[in-house]
């Protein structure tokens, strides 16, 4: 071999091992997806006009085109089975960084469409805000509680409204959590604010202007890829399995879908809520805000709690859950999961939830809820728009998130939940 030749077979020997890295990341076949359930359908599109009619007449044409984007997303997140918690404890479990990969491609795609449109001024709601948060002790804090209580709770912020869209009644207690370690952070809002030093948002774009920014990001993104590649090599995972899915053009309604096709089509759709209703993909503030609200219908003086004294807050509460950006996207998030998974056959109700798991989804949801509110966001807000936003504080987030990631692994035992083994033969 030549010395001029040394770089070619270099660059070949990598190609080669990606994909060959890529090929072993997931089971050669999936099962081939059951009848779809033509009831569950019909329930579900009702339901899905039905939101879109209240929200146009409560709110107008931008909103109801907010709600539509969002039942998209839970249409997208149930049929790629896009997991955020699973892919974390699949990597810090076993090695297993195919979820991860397809996370920076969601990330690497949102980053330049959110640069063509913050950059640009883009959008039908006025100038569009991006998701830049604080970054202190409250961020610290808020993502590692975050991070245990996804391996605990068994989900996400997203994962938990397709789960409870597709029928996951352990989920229900799941979101309960969410609700109640929403309103606990709202009651402690003045402790995180004015006694714990907050922080400062600090912008990429800002210091580093839109290209160098972008650039910035997208060189993290790549390292990150690369390492899962490097600690995949050393650790030889177990693959992931592929859920069942439908075939030939059917696919693209029954699912599923591979994980590259979600992150590409959930990176445009966070731009597309961008674009629509001048602010990114969210999901957790609105779960402070119904507790808000549950709690006023039963004669609690929630509007005197600091947090529902911020204006934004305030106008929330006083108005109607369907004027309110976030709590829309949730609501088009779970129906349109309710109608992915039955078109996949896979919508089901379950009756029986044994108690350490009822137990773990609780207390998993109020880690979660509490953590968010102090991180300025969840795996969502925080993580992918913020990161899609080049603010420092997603990237924190991650970093921190994937720490509590750790944690929660040696606590899911306890509540009867199993980790990923480098003996088992899938994920």
């Amino acid at each position: 071999m030549t010395v001029s030749d040394a770089p070619r077979r270099t660059v070949v020997g990598a190609l080669r091992f990606v994909s060959e890295a890529e090929r072993v990341s997931f089971t050669p076949d999936a099962p081939p997806a059951p009848p779809a359930k033509r009831v569950v359908i019909a329930i579900g599109l009702v339901l899905a006009v039905a939101l879109v009619w209240a929200v146009a007449r409560t709110a107008g044409p931008v909103m109801a085109g907010t709600a539509a984007l969002g039942l998209a997303l839970g249409f997208t997140l149930f049929h790629s089975r896009f997991g955020f918690t699973s892919g974390w404890r699949q990597l810090a479990a076993v090695g297993q960084g195919a979820a991860v990969r397809a996370h920076m491609l969601m990330l690497a795609t949102a980053t330049i469409l959110f640069s063509v449109l913050l950059a640009g001024g883009f959008s039908l709601a006025g100038t569009p805000k991006p998701s830049v948060a604080a970054v202190g002790i409250p961020l610290l804090v808020g993502a590692f509680l975050f991070g245990i209580g996804m391996q605990v709770g068994g989900s996400c912020a997203s994962g938990t409204l397709f789960a409870v869209g597709s029928g996951q009644t352990a989920v229900v207690l799941t979101l309960f959590g969410f609700i109640v370690g929403s309103v606990l952070a709202a009651l402690t809002f003045t402790f995180w604010t004015v006694t714990v030093p907050a922080g400062t948002p600090i912008s990429l774009a800002e210091t580093f202007g839109f290209p160098g920014a972008v650039a910035l990001s997208l060189l993290v993104m790549a390292t990150i890829v690369a390492i899962t590649y490097v600690v995949a090599r050393r650790r030889t995972p177990p693959p992931v399995e592929r859920p069942p899915s439908a075939r030939g053009i059917a696919r693209v309604l029954r699912g599923s879908w591979p994980m590259w096709v979600g992150a590409i089509v959930l990176a445009v759709l966070n731009a597309g809520v961008l674009f629509v209703s001048g602010g990114a993909w969210g999901v957790t503030s609105a779960f402070g805000l119904w507790g808000g609200k549950v709690l006023a219908s039963l004669g609690v003086d929630v509007a005197s709690w600091a947090y529902f004294q911020v204006p934004a807050n305030a106008k929330a509460l006083q108005g109607s859950v369907f004027a309110d950006r976030i709590s829309v996207l949730d609501f088009g998030v779970i129906v349109g999961a309710l109608v992915a998974s039955a078109l996949g056959g896979a919508f089901v109700l379950h009756k029986r939830v044994p108690w350490k798991l009822a137990l773990g989804s609780v207390l998993g949801g109020i880690a979660m809820g509490y953590g968010a509110r102090l991180a300025g966001g969840c795996n969502i807000g925080a993580y992918f728009s913020g990161i899609a936003s080049m603010s420092l504080h997603g990237w924190i987030w991650g970093v921190v998130a994937l720490g509590g990631t750790f944690v929660g692994l040696g606590l899911r035992p306890l509540f009867g939940l199993t980790n990923p083994k480098p003996t088992d033969s899938i994920c």
